[in-house]
């Protein structure tokens, strides 16, 4: 019975890494959409002066994120991304979507 289970273990642990490996895709594959709708507008922009620019990283604007806790619109300051080669960051954005306002998040573009 002791003989058993070490070698239950390890068949156990190569089954999972076996199966871990077959399922695997390349981080540019993995996608995560999030949508935030709401009915009120975002205020207008705030100007804020760009730091100097970083090696490597792109400037990503701040822009109004929702707070569904106080029904209100809270300023998110800007932030640096890592740069993508043979990619364009597009930043958040909200769009106006018939009665409805939508929040775009970030994203990278070929």
């Amino acid at each position: 019975m002791t003989r058993i289970v070490p070698k239950l273990t390890l068949l156990a642990g190569v089954a999972l890494a076996l199966a871990g490996l077959g399922g695997a895709r390349p981080a540019a594959a993995a996608q995560v959409s999030v949508g935030v709708e709401v009915g009120v507008p975002p205020p207008a922009p705030r100007y804020v002066r760009v730091p100097p620019p970083r090696v490597g990283y792109v400037w990503a604007p701040g822009y109004w994120r929702w707070n569904p806790g106080a029904h209100r619109h809270v300023w998110v300051g800007g932030y640096w991304v890592r740069a993508r080669p043979g990619y364009r960051y597009v930043p958040e954005r909200w769009e106006h979507r018939g009665r409805h306002w939508h929040l775009a998040r970030g994203h990278w573009v070929r």
